[in-house]
């Protein structure tokens, strides 16, 4: 029954419109009821506060303090799961305010009924201003206290030998700092981060699974999401004479996804999913934004090549939500369509040491308004090598870039970290 619980962790939906990741907590310290760990970093990043085409660039030499928590509590047919990280980021250029500070606290629960009936709960509450953390459709440093709360629900079940279901919930909600909007003389002027991103959105997940062969099950799927934008705020004018505003609720809309799908194991470490299917995007204000179609696919691939090696490789395209808002034509910019391949590589050099490698590329494009068909272009790669000394203490060292091409101007820019850690954990 372990076995059960061991599967049920490792269960992951199929999120669409939604892109960010909620890690399970299973891992090497899930046989400890508890442990704790607390990493040092130095660091230098040449461009912290994501200044545009050598414009604006800020660099800092800092260091990063980042303790953190685990409980876990695996029974019989039930796994529960806690976990709190802190981080404090000291960038030394900062003469005022030079620190940042963010909060993630994730907590997971499985629990097998049967072997053919269970349910995965998870949910990740982050307190950040870095993007990668916040996951929000912003590709850049935002200031303040930012909140992303991420919450799961899903509910498997085996009907008879070979026809499965899943049934499942998702919501995430997102509550910016920054909220005050520019208004010089009472007129409206620029929009706030609030007004432009605080929303919440829905996902019903819905699919049927067949076990065609023993190595491949076959799916066919619906989700519906709804995306509520909370900021109650006026974040544009429509028109040139400053007469018709723009509200945050404007961009709000409903989707439905169709899809199938296959995910067949090659080998006992080789496996692949694919999902095709298509997205409708139905906004409330139908004025001031166009309802489409557009292609839902979700691939992906992994590989266990040897002892303490995995290639991990995908592809998603789905839509998003954006900062971007100009107002153009009589239409907005309701969201981006999103084209996003991912791969990760971690290799276990030596007994002792390990090399993990990251890649990223995501080609968005704009849905409406006056940048509509224009594109954020962005890549991030990373390489991180970890060296155990013993049990309780491993040393480190990385590289992290980041490249944004934009057709808007002013917003593009490059990023370079490299850093150099120790991490002590019992």
């Amino acid at each position: 029954m372990k076995r059960i619980v061991a599967s049920v962790g490792l269960v992951t939906v199929g999120i669409t419109g939604v892109s960010a990741y909620s890690p399970g907590l299973l891992g090497p310290d899930a046989t400890k009821t508890w442990s704790v760990s607390a990493t040092l970093r130095g660091f230098y990043d040449d461009n912290y506060a994501y200044g545009y085409s050598n414009q604006q660039e800020r660099d800092s030499f800092g260091f990063n303090i980042a303790p953190s928590v685990q409980f876990n509590l695996p029974l019989e047919q039930t796994y529960l799961g806690l976990r709190y990280l802190y981080s404090g980021k000291y960038y030394e250029d900062r003469s005022s305010d030079a620190w940042d500070h963010s909060h993630q606290v994730d907590l997971r629960l499985n629990h097998a009924f049967s072997e053919r009936y269970s349910v995965d709960l998870s949910n990740t509450f982050v307190v950040a201003q870095e993007p990668e953390l916040l996951d929000n459709g912003v590709p850049y440093r935002t200031e303040g206290d930012n909140i992303r709360n991420r919450a799961r629900f899903l509910a498997s079940a085996q009907l008879t030998r070979l026809l499965g279901v899943q049934l499942g919930y998702n919501n995430v909600y997102w509550n910016y700092d920054q909220d005050q909007v520019v208004a010089p003389g009472g007129v409206f002027q620029r929009a706030s981060l609030s007004g432009l991103l605080d929303r919440v959105e829905h996902l019903i997940v819905g699919n049927l699974r067949w076990q065609a062969l023993p190595e491949t099950t076959a799916l066919v799927g619906y989700n519906f999401g709804i995306t509520h934008y909370t900021g109650d705020q006026q974040i544009a004018w429509l028109d040139p004479f400053q007469t018709i505003p723009v509200m945050s609720k404007d961009r709000d809309n409903v989707s439905h996804y169709v899809y199938a799908g296959v995910n067949h194991a090659f080998l006992r470490n080789a496996s692949a999913s694919l999902k095709l299917g298509a997205t409708y995007i139905d906004y409330d204000n139908d004025r001031i934004n166009q309802d489409k179609w557009i292609p839902y696919v979700d691939v992906s691939a992994s590989y266990g090549y040897a002892r303490g090696g995995n290639v991990q490789i995908g592809f998603v395209h789905s839509f998003y939500a954006t900062d971007v808002i100009a107002p153009f034509g009589g239409r907005i910019t309701g969201s981006q369509e999103s084209s996003t391949v991912y791969g990760m590589i971690s290799h276990q050099i030596t007994p002792k040491l390990v090399a993990i490698a990251n890649v990223r590329y995501q080609d968005s494009t704009f849905d409406g308004g006056l940048y509509g068909d224009q594109s954020d272009r962005f890549f991030s790669a990373g390489i991180n090598l970890t060296y155990q000394i013993n049990r309780f203490l491993s040393c480190e060292a990385g590289y992290n870039f980041d490249r944004l091409n934009s057709d808007i101007p002013a917003r593009s820019y490059d990023r370079n970290r490299v850093y150099i850690g120790v991490t002590a954990t019992y």
